[in-house]
């Protein structure tokens, strides 16, 4: 946990004057509610209101607060809302594309703050709306920014793209389990169940009781359907291994022709997932083509295109980060610690962010530091030389790593093992 934490714990984008009128909305499925307030937190409409998530229900909205502005006499707006789930999104951009200054606000702050204005745990959506505003009022909130075209369709794949590698991992663990009750010395034979022979054998003899009447030639014809180099040394000892193991099983042999059936459906329905993801990584591939930064970070050894995807699909264009910090805030991964009096407490990570762009920053160092010379250096380095712990140095690495990325982007450059020294110097 190396990595320093941000002086500023929330930077207050546009400071909030007497001239503004400060809307604090509460989202929600199908109606939404708003509460409107003064730089103050003194609330300026006599009664909430609650509109529809439609363009009549946005309209309404609108024309509300055009009202208390002229009333008033506000001159400026800024609308603040929790990021709930998707709910948000919609009305989001249609405020931006309208003009409007739209902030958003961490649910987290909402919810520690509610207490706030009655000194009271009760919850409702007005009330929401107004901790909401009142957050906003104070300046603990960040902008929503719309990211360019590229960077929107890459955050929109790479989140498909999670859902369907989450489904191909519940997939393949289906398919283990089928094995480990009807076959459980299947993995001995074949260490990777997914290798073109092991599929083979799956489609067409997956049983042991379709196994264990076979002979070695008739295995190699039926593996041949799948595949062309089925024969030679390793096919005829595979083969071998997997007749003598099916005739040694302990697996199930009850209800096997809905086993057989089960399995069917698992290895088209894998297979199906599997080309599925391999398309994706063609669209994902074409555009960070599009992206001329990808290129830079894709100089970076170890760190792959999903990896590349990932963070620009997280933290959008990197060229808006003043500093590695930033990132770092941006996937939770700054530190929080809790101190009082004497007592010292421990530092631990926020996780106070986007929790897929924290996961891959976190994968891709551990990547590195398999693969990287520079960075395995380093964390040898941590660990045998100043005494770290593995995980701490990975952190610390983690750290160096965010900032190379805003480096390396901010001057134009590509990293190499040459400029390595050079640059985790200026990034440190």
């Amino acid at each position: 946990m190396n990595f320093k934490q941000s002086e500023v714990q929330n930077q207050r984008i546009e400071r909030i004057t007497t001239s503004h009128l400060v809307i604090g909305i509460d989202m929600a499925k199908e109606t939404h509610v708003a509460q409107a307030t003064n730089f103050r937190g003194i609330v300026l409409s006599n009664r909430h209101i609650s509109f529809s998530n439609t363009i009549e229900g946005f309209d309404k909205l609108q024309r509300w607060i055009d009202g208390i502005q002229q009333k008033h006499r506000l001159n400026r707006v800024i609308i603040g809302m929790e990021p709930t789930g998707h709910y948000w999104w919609n009305l989001a951009n249609w405020l931006t594309n309208k003009g409007s200054n739209v902030v958003l606000v961490n649910p987290a702050a909402t919810k520690r703050n509610k207490e706030n204005r009655d000194n009271s745990p009760s919850k409702s959506d007005p009330k929401d709306a107004l901790v909401i505003a009142d957050i906003v009022s104070r300046g603990y909130y960040y902008e929503h920014t719309r990211q360019a075209q590229e960077f929107q369709r890459l955050r929109t794949l790479m989140s498909d793209r999670e859902f369907w590698v989450a489904y191909s991992v519940r997939l393949q663990n289906r398919i283990i389990r089928w094995l480990d009750i009807r076959f459980p010395e299947y993995t001995s034979v074949f260490k990777d169940w997914s290798c073109k022979r092991s599929m083979a054998t799956l489609k067409e003899l997956p049983l042991p009781q379709d196994l264990a009447s076979r002979s070695i030639p008739d295995m190699i014809t039926t593996w041949r359907k799948h595949m062309h180099r089925a024969g030679g040394s390793t096919g005829t000892q595979k083969a071998a291994e997997l007749i003598s193991q099916a005739k040694r099983s302990v697996g199930d042999v009850t209800a096997l022709a809905e086993a057989k059936r089960d399995l069917e459906r698992l290895i088209a329905e894998y297979e199906r997932v599997a080309e599925m993801l391999g398309e994706m990584q063609k669209q994902i591939l074409a555009i960070l083509n599009e992206i001329p930064m990808a290129s830079q970070l894709r100089s970076i050894k170890g760190l792959g295109p999903i990896f590349v995807a990932a963070i620009l699909a997280g933290a959008g264009d990197l060229g808006q980060y003043a500093h590695g910090r930033q990132l770092l805030r941006k996937a939770g991964l700054n530190l929080a610690e809790s101190t009082s009096g004497k007592r010292k407490g421990q530092i631990v990570i926020s996780k106070r962010g986007d929790s897929t762009l924290r996961k891959y920053l976190f994968l891709a160092t551990l990547q590195l530091i398999g693969v990287n010379p520079v960075f395995r250096e380093l964390h040898e380095y941590n660990v045998k030389v100043k005494h770290m712990k593995k995980l701490r140095s990975v952190f610390k690495l983690l750290g160096k790593v965010a900032r190379i990325l805003i480096s390396i982007v901010q001057k134009g450059e590509i990293f190499t093992p040459e400029k390595a020294s050079h640059i985790i110097a200026q990034a440190a």
